[in-house]
């Protein structure tokens, strides 16, 4: 599909970094997924960040080493999204969170990039070793979960979480 990549955050990208930042917090109430920004608003710094979580050093508690990829086309610099793959599981993630974290930017949903940006965030999971990845998503996700089923998601079962349910699928890589 239109010769779409995952690219490492890395020099070159801050001004698309802060755009598509800005438009997720003008259109949604979140961030998605929360590695996109981290809590910083300093582009140098979530280099560093992405960089430490990467290695899997320096990480706060309840963190485990993941690497985040911006969504991008071939021949442009333009973010149209961002996925987080988390290569442990601790209880949280088992539980809620899952492997794999991913947002599109609101201008760009609709188009069926999420659903090639799991695919090759599947990939990038198995040349690391995984041999299944959890997935979740809200109940009330019906985008987010054809996107997971298309990419092989099976329901596992759906759990209460703060207000919501999460459903919890699992991808075999094998």
């Amino acid at each position: 599909m239109q010769n779409l990549k995952l690219v490492f955050p890395c020099e070159g990208y801050d001004e698309e970094w802060m755009a598509i930042i800005q438009e997720m917090e003008t259109e949604t109430l979140d961030i998605t997924p929360y590695a996109l920004k981290h809590r910083t608003k300093d582009y140098e710094e979530y280099l560093r960040i992405v960089r430490s979580y990467a290695k899997g050093i320096s990480l706060p508690n309840g963190h485990v080493r993941a690497e985040t990829y911006f969504l991008t086309k071939d021949s442009e610099k333009r973010i149209l999204g961002a996925i987080d793959i988390r290569f442990v599981l601790n209880e949280y993630l088992y539980n809620y969170g899952g492997n794999i974290g991913y947002g599109i930017r609101p201008s760009e949903r609709r188009k069926g990039y999420a659903q090639e940006m799991l695919a090759l965030a599947l990939d990038v999971c198995r040349r690391n070793g995984l041999k299944k990845v959890l997935v979740t998503c809200d109940d009330d996700n019906l985008g987010s979960r054809r996107i997971i089923e298309k990419n092989g998601g099976v329901l596992e079962n759906i759990v209460p979480f703060e207000d919501e349910n999460v459903m919890r699928f699992w991808i075999n890589l094998m």
